[in-house]
């Protein structure tokens, strides 16, 4: 079914994640849920960035029109594609397969989102908010540069494999159309950016030994994004475990 189509197709399976069996398309946007990570900067930078892409109020009013039931539904399917995507990549998965996982017909899918695109699109941002969200915890969490890196580690790590796991990896950022892939890449530019800010007061503060502040920055979130990629909740590896020795690894390679 091309993007741009409109069904309204009746359907007896809808219901698991439509409140009616009718599907229609989902506005687009390309700014959504900007959220800075880097202090008042990067927020009013975020606010602007938002300001100027087109569909960013509509978008928002829509998904709030939907109420709670349509969120709880819309985020199951996300972290259902999430799992996809990041199993099969996004040649590999089709619209079909993710309703195949949700026992969904095509048409109910199209309630939520218009085209495979947008659905990757907003699975990235799903896991761009959880990471600003980890990134705000962290920063709050108080003590050294090393403490408070580690702090927002163990909540990024939560989200990865806790209950709002599936969480889409960034991989396939390219695929997405211009606009929403200069979105995508301002948030990671600026999650990255805030992540080298807690290494660079961490070594301010002698709690983290010297080091290059971006490559090691890169290294450790080049690390964290992949686990989505190997970890299997219920497999030989708790998430539990990942969360414990993945932060002292990091402990013991930034330490003083």
């Amino acid at each position: 079914m091309p993007a741009s189509a409109s069904p309204a197709t009746s359907c007896p399976r809808a219901s698991i994640l439509s409140p009616r069996c009718r599907a229609t398309p989902a506005a687009r946007c390309c700014g959504a849920n900007c959220a800075g990570t880097t202090g008042k900067a990067t927020t009013a930078r975020s606010a602007e960035h938002g300001a100027r892409c087109p569909g960013v109020s509509e978008i928002k009013q829509w998904h709030a029109d939907k109420g709670p039931q349509y969120r709880l539904k819309h985020d199951r399917l996300l972290r259902v594609a999430a799992a996809c995507f990041n199993q099969k990549g996004y040649s590999g998965t089709s619209l079909k397969d993710v309703a195949r996982q949700l026992d969904l017909t095509d048409a109910a899918l199209y309630y939520y989102v218009r085209s495979k695109e947008e659905l990757v699109y907003q699975c990235y941002r799903r896991a761009a908010d959880l990471g600003a969200r980890a990134m705000a915890r962290g920063q709050a969490a108080g003590g050294s540069g090393l403490e408070r890196a580690l702090a927002y580690l163990d909540h990024h790590l939560d989200a990865l494999c806790g209950e709002e796991g599936p969480v889409a990896i960034m991989s396939e950022i390219p695929s997405l159309k211009p606009g929403h892939k200069a979105d995508i890449l301002e948030r990671s530019r600026e999650h990255s950016l805030a992540f080298e800010v807690l290494i660079a007061e961490g070594i301010a503060d002698g709690s983290i030994a010297p080091c290059d502040v971006r490559m090691t920055g890169n290294a450790i979130m080049g690390a964290l994004n992949w686990i989505p990629k190997w970890f299997r909740p219920g497999g030989p590896v708790s998430a539990a475990q990942v969360r414990g020795q993945f932060t002292e690894f990091c402990r013991r390679a930034l330490g003083a």
